[in-house]
């Protein structure tokens, strides 16, 4: 059993590797995975790190000017150096409409149609935590990049941006325009 980070929410699963949901087609998670057959929950292999990031902690932010107040947010454990990788962003890879899910990052959108998605809602990894920097600095610290694993498996992944992180800095990221006026139009405001 995988030890969970300190402050992880007992309503959550930890995991360290993606989980496939039913939704997602054979040919769709053949791509995603390179040609290599998963299977729905497939053991989770050891992260080079050991069971959860050495780089990162989930804190709680208490400042009253944060726009997360009362809420978490993921932070540096140590320096980061610019354009270095943190985390992958690790939950349940789908494709279904989630749209009350504020944990759910776009994967892939093929040219037939078929749009996959990555929802730590309900289980995931530290990368859950990140906020959005608006608010909090003038830019994000760091940002989503798309990449394949050594064994092919197509993933989300948060890398510093060309800046340094600094110990004790909260990771922040862009989630986008889309994001929040998905938000705006779901709260009518």
């Amino acid at each position: 059993m995988l030890v969970r980070p300190s402050l992880w929410p007992s309503d959550v699963q930890y995991i360290t590797s993606p989980r496939y949901h039913a939704s997602v087609p054979t040919e769709t998670r053949l791509f995603l995975s390179n040609g290599v057959r998963l299977i729905s929950h497939p053991a989770p292999p050891k992260p080079s790190n050991g069971t959860k990031s050495t780089v990162v902690r989930i804190r709680s932010i208490s400042d009253a000017s944060h726009p997360a107040r009362g809420q978490f947010g993921l932070f540096a454990v140590r320096r980061i150096p610019p354009k270095t990788h943190i985390i992958d962003y690790i939950g349940e890879v789908h494709c279904q409409d989630r749209l009350d899910s504020n944990y759910d990052l776009s994967l892939h959108r093929s040219q037939d149609g078929v749009n996959v998605g990555i929802d730590a809602s309900k289980m995931g990894n530290e990368a859950r935590f990140i906020n959005d920097y608006r608010g909090i600095r003038c830019k994000p610290n760091a940002i989503f990049v798309e990449y394949r694993t050594a064994m092919g498996e197509l993933r989300i992944s948060v890398w510093s941006s060309s800046d340094p992180i600094q110990k004790g800095d909260e990771i922040l990221v862009s989630y986008g325009k889309s994001w929040w006026r998905c938000r705006e139009d779901q709260h009518g405001q």
